[in-house]
């Protein structure tokens, strides 16, 4: 009992939180919560027996809640995240104008980017599902900039559209499913069988790739990353795009060979890894060149998964599950490392030095986690044409993460910041720590996995050479530095924009609808509600 208490405070404190905001004396106070919301779902990691399972009474949804390894991974680094973010975030929130409303879609978007890692069946995951999409939108539109109004009007539109794709197929499965059972791993079971196997897969690829920033549906990372404010990039780029991830890792059947829709999604994951880092050497804001870094690696975790597809075995989930930690961390430290150097523009030497490291581990620089995640991924990508291809987009990643630096040192003195704030640097050395730590800690849980074995000298030469090899491309590059290409973010929407005209007027429509939202502060919640009690009306069943 006391663990399913402690559980499901995860995603319930944090939506209590809420109600400060309907007191006049108390809304005020609303932003000081907001370092102190994610930990319940700390505790949980820390506390919670691993195959725990509760099932909620029907006054809290009547949703059934579990903890396993993937999850409790995901729930733990993502607390600690959001923590350091809301740091950030309150100090960032003192004396602001739309503070409130700020807290109001924080919490909202933190209550389900937590509770999808521990959804246990369909209404439940869908529940948490659209509210970390749908109120992200609202920390994409803080600033009411230009930028940030057509960020979160793309953004809303295409999380809407992936709603769509994960309710029709929630309903096809929850069809599929006998006696009724709406558990997820009832209704992934049934699904080798179900008459609508082909299609429901479309819809969950469809879906959840949208939410990971797969390509073609890539287009909303580098518009909203760029546009939020930093605490709000460095949880959305760090934690709430794991969303797709544990989605994938919960509905894809891999107990069954699916060999067809295991080189769908390698195809479409491989083609990601490569085209975020080629179009992220064409930016020139930091923030757009760390969007297309996670548009590669969320590619590069796709492969990894279609392989476990195409193998029929659940080996590959928790490598996948250690990997997408070690991202969401030093992903969130490196967006908090634009305020931390802003904050300390005199020094900013200071911050640049671990700031080299994380980027240089996102590579898998020897002796950090990334060697430890490009290690545990290993035996799930095999010893053929997709071990090659991560190797390959390893180099890839080094030569972008140098692109970044060179872009980081560029921007410390354009990041704006009112004040020197103390709680930026708090926040960021924070992340920077559970990134280099975090990682050596975990990486005993894998299966097979032995700390002694990342000190040899063939592991150690086998992270290296990447690095090594990205150095020297990134040499060559930065001397015909003049002659690349300058693409905007959002690379083929802006083309669709230009060259369709309907695309253009759908997003003025779109525009006009964000306006009359802006009139009634309440109104973005409403509606992100609203879609909720629809969603939940849908998935009860008869």
């Amino acid at each position: 009992m006391t663990a399913g208490i402690v559980l499901a405070s995860s995603f319930i404190v944090p939506l209590f939180m809420l109600v400060a905001a309907l007191g006049q004396r108390t809304r005020a106070r609303l932003p000081d919560l907001l370092p102190f919301a994610p930990l319940p779902a700390l505790l949980a990691t820390l506390v919670v027996p691993d195959g725990t399972i509760v099932v909620l009474p029907r006054s809290l949804l009547g949703i059934t809640l579990s903890l396993d390894k993937p999850g409790a991974m995901l729930l733990g680094a993502s607390s600690l995240l959001w923590i350091a973010g809301g740091i950030y975030a309150r100090q960032m929130l003192q004396g602001a104008e739309r503070a409130v409303r700020f807290a109001i879609w924080w919490l909202t978007t933190l209550s389900g980017s937590l509770g999808v890692f521990i959804a246990a069946d369909m209404i439940g995951f869908y529940f948490f599902y659209t509210l970390v999409s749908l109120a992200a939108y609202g920390l994409v539109a803080y600033d009411e900039t230009a930028a940030a109004r057509r960020a979160s009007t793309i953004y809303v539109a295409l999380a809407l559209l992936g709603e769509a794709f994960l309710l029709m197929a929630f309903v096809l499965l929850a069809a599929a499913t006998p006696d009724n059972s709406l558990l997820i791993s009832d209704a992934v079971a049934a699904l080798r069988s179900s008459p609508w196997r082909d299609i429901t897969m479309l819809l969950i690829v469809l879906g959840f790739g949208l939410k990971i920033g797969l390509v073609p549906l890539h287009v909303w990372m580098p518009l909203t990353y760029s546009a939020a404010p930093i605490p709000a990039a460095a949880v959305l780029s760090g934690a709430a795009v794991k969303a797709g991830v544990i989605g994938l890792i919960r509905f894809l059947p891999f107990d069954v060979s699916l060999a067809g829709w295991s080189e769908v999604l390698m195809v479409l994951g491989f083609v990601s890894a490569f085209y975020g880092v080629a179009i992220g050497l064409a930016q020139t804001n930091p923030k757009a060149v760390l969007a297309y870094s996670s548009v590669s690696q969320m590619g590069l975790l796709a492969a990894v998964l279609g392989m476990g597809l195409g193998s029929g075995s659940r080996a590959a989930l928790l490598p996948v599950a250690f990997y997408a930690v070690h991202h969401m961390l030093v992903k969130g430290g490196l967006f908090l490392a634009l305020g931390a150097a802003a904050a300390r523009r005199g020094s900013a030497l200071l911050v640049l030095v671990p700031t080299v490291v994380l980027a240089l581990a996102l590579a898998g620089l020897p002796f950090t986690g990334g060697q430890l995640a490009k290690m545990a991924i290993k035996d799930p990508l095999g010893d053929g044409v997709a071990r090659v291809l991560a190797q390959v987009s390893a180099i890839g990643s080094a030569l972008l993460m140098l692109h970044f630096l060179h872009r980081f040192r560029a921007g410390i003195a354009e990041e704006p910041m009112d004040r020197p704030s103390a709680a930026a640097v708090v926040a960021w050395l924070m992340v920077v720590f559970a990134a280099l730590a975090l990682p050596w800690s975990l990486f005993p849980t894998l299966d097979g996995a032995s700390r002694a074995d990342v000190l040899t000298l063939q592991e150690l030469w086998s992270a290296a050479w990447p690095i090594l090899t990205g150095g020297l491309l990134a040499a060559l590059l930065w001397r015909w530095r003049a002659r690349l290409p300058r693409i905007p973010e959002g690379d083929v929407l802006v083309i669709a924009e230009r060259c369709a005209p309907t695309v253009s007027r759908l997003g003025a429509a779109f525009e006009r609808a964000d306006g009359v939202l802006r009139q009634w502060p309440i109104a973005s919640m409403c509606v992100a509600l609203l879609v909720v009690l629809t969603a939940l009306a849908l998935a009860m069943p008869a």
